[in-house]
């Protein structure tokens, strides 16, 4: 018999409170965005309170600009990872039931989105206000992989987006999986591999390598370590059931007898990414006089 590990079963509100007929509730999710915001925000504003950590000894900008900040890439968070999924993951849907794409509590947010909002929302803020583009790149990689760790542990609480059928002495069945099969728990791969992982080596070249004294290598590195991590995680993680109709293992596209899928498909990309980002900033900083 397989050994299984039981699931923990959370609910997924921490509380509800009803006011005059109508219900209030705190969930797990929410409270993942919520404290990975928080805890990116104090690492930059701590980063800042550290000159030997930037160009010329030079913070890009002020604690109180990272304030103003936060509140463009909640916005563009919300708007871009909504987006997202909506274009990406299911846009038959959506086109049928247009009112339902404003409606965030029902679910269906896409990172690769989100972060493309983040980006959009940082850039413009940057231009605005006169900050040095890639440092403030460098500060949102360092901040980011807490977020991604919260938010993939509250996939876990949620009994979302498991993994694929196993064998594994650590398989766990789901209460939300209707076959009732023993599956990877590839939410915690992906919060040990994007959150912990990344975060940690990000981390570490701030404070131990000081290497955003180079502008973009930061930045680089998270789009590489994530685009990495994703594509490894989704050997493990069930495909999106939107596909599920073209092919009996979800993948999105086909290349020969080789499968991809979604998550797959936009990872590549930001690993191409990273990995110029980084070539780039190094040959940049090396021609300097």
């Amino acid at each position: 018999m397989q050994a299984i590990i039981p699931y923990p079963n959370f609910s997924p509100e921490l509380f509800s409170i009803e006011i005059g007929g109508f219900a209030f509730a705190l969930r797990w999710y929410a409270l993942a965005y919520i404290a990975g915001l928080l805890i990116g925000w104090q690492l930059i504003v701590q980063a800042l309170k550290s000159p030997r950590l930037w160009p010329g000894e030079q913070p890009p900008m002020t604690p109180r600009q990272v304030e103003d900040l936060l509140t463009w890439i909640i916005i563009g968070v919300i708007l871009g990872g909504r987006l997202g999924f909506v274009l990406l993951y299911k846009p038959a849907y959506y086109m049928a039931n247009p009112s339902e794409i404003l409606m965030v509590w029902h679910g269906g947010m896409a990172f690769h989105g989100g972060f493309i909002g983040v980006v959009v929302a940082s850039w413009l803020y940057a231009s605005k206000y006169n900050i040095p583009k890639w440092q403030m790149a460098d500060a949102l990689a360092m901040a980011t992989p807490a977020g991604l760790m919260l938010g993939r542990i509250a996939n876990f609480i949620n009994a979302e987006l498991w993994g694929r059928p196993t064998n594994v002495p650590w398989a766990m069945i789901f209460p939300t999986d209707h076959l009732g099969l023993p599956r990877h728990p590839s939410q915690l791969y992906e919060a040990g591999l994007e959150g912990l992982l990344l975060g940690s080596v990000i981390l570490w070249m701030v404070w131990g390598r000081k290497v955003t004294r180079t502008p973009g290598i930061v930045a680089g590195t998270f789009f590489l370590g994530y685009g990495l991590s994703r594509f490894v995680v989704e050997f493990f993680r069930e495909s999106d059931p939107q596909f599920y109709e073209a092919n009996p293992h979800g993948y999105a596209l086909w290349v020969g007898d080789f499968g991809v899928s979604m998550g797959q498909l936009l990872s590549l990309p930001m690993v191409i990414i990273g990995i110029f980002i980084i070539v780039y900033a190094r040959s940049r900083n090396s021609i300097r006089p």
